[in-house]
């Protein structure tokens, strides 16, 4: 569990610090190779969200549907936090998170196939 969550963090500060900037960043091959389920070589979009979906209801702690920087202050800085609330109410729903990541993940894929290898 430490690692799904330890990947997790990763993966989330890597794709919203990659918005904050404007520039997708890449994931390493050990990321790819845990995210990619089917094992065909690439991750997809379904796959991506999948996992993504799974790390934000690992990450809130309190169950309360939603993340606040108390629960991301160590993956998320405010910039990064800020930029991914949508609303600006001070937490992020899965919804914000998920368009968040999901506008990372299409930048990412830079053939548009749907699919990051």
């Amino acid at each position: 569990m430490k690692r799904v969550l330890l990947l997790a963090a990763l993966c989330i500060a890597q794709a919203i610090g990659a918005s904050a900037q404007n520039q997708p960043a890449a994931m390493s091959q050990g990321q790819m190779d845990r995210l990619d389920r089917n094992r065909n070589g690439a991750v997809d979009q379904s796959e991506y969200e999948s996992f993504m979906s799974s790390a934000f209801a690992s990450l809130d702690k309190n169950k309360d549907g939603s993340l606040r920087t108390e629960e991301v202050g160590q993956i998320l800085n405010a910039q990064q936090f800020a930029a991914t609330d949508a609303n600006r109410d001070g937490r992020l729903t899965l919804s914000e998170f998920l368009n968040r990541v999901m506008a990372d993940f299409k930048a990412a894929d830079r053939s548009g196939d749907g699919n990051l290898q």
